[in-house]
């Protein structure tokens, strides 16, 4: 039985001048709780990112951190974090990476958005949560949280409801991939190409695939 996903608070923010270890630097991961996020395709009202080259774009539209790590975070570092910690757009319970799936189209509130991509965080999130070991762990576990692109815009309220509305045939999750990526030290031409046949993958991840693809084939050559 699937359990009622839920939305446990929704954050924006624009980006701010911050100071790590005594040198600044600007980040749009520091968000603030808000009652309703006004979801564009290309952006989220008021939410901006200090490095678009890396960050935002319309496969990166919304950033959703399952509120479930959070309690794994605080236990294993003995450290209390606060809400958005990881620069996340909505934190919610029964998404978790091995429980949605690249292409995955869901209703939260009036929008309609669709799963592109896994997220490959940087090492903002240790400046951010003052843990020089967090951004590693996080690689580790594959608890990095995910992106959605957005198909319909509308508006999200804190208490909208979640509806998965058309799951993906293929099903291929989020944390399927990162394990094939980061992980898998034999990773097939099979298993790289069903990420691959998966066209709603976001262009970030397709060509990390495509690289490991072409590492696959460098490898039977030697």
């Amino acid at each position: 039985m699937v359990k009622n996903r839920e939305i446990i608070y929704i954050s924006k923010g624009k980006p701010v001048s911050k100071s790590y270890q005594g040198t600044e630097y600007q980040s749009g991961i520091w968000k603030e709780q808000t009652d309703e996020l006004n979801v564009g395709f290309h952006s989220i009202t008021d939410d901006q990112v200090a490095n678009p080259a890396y960050h935002g774009g319309s496969e990166r539209v919304i950033c959703y951190y399952p509120f479930e790590h959070y309690t794994y975070w605080e236990q294993e570092f003995k450290q209390t974090l606060t809400p958005s910690a990881f620069g996340e757009n909505i934190a919610g319970l029964n998404m978790r990476e091995n429980e949605v799936c690249i292409g995955d189209i869901f209703q939260i509130g009036d929008a309609v958005l669709q799963v592109s991509q896994g997220r490959y965080p940087c090492a903002t999130i240790n400046k951010r949560n003052d843990n020089h070991l967090l951004l590693k762990r996080i690689f580790e576990t594959g608890y990095t949280g995910y992106f959605f692109r957005v198909l319909e815009e509308g508006t999200i309220k804190k208490d909208s409801t979640i509806k998965l509305i058309s799951p993906h045939p293929k099903r291929v999750s989020v944390s399927e991939i990162h394990q094939l990526y980061f992980h898998d030290k034999s990773p097939t031409l099979s298993d790289i190409e069903k990420v691959l046949d998966v066209k709603e993958l976001a262009d970030q991840w397709r060509q990390l695939m495509i690289s490991l693809k072409e590492k696959h084939y460098n490898d039977l050559e030697e």
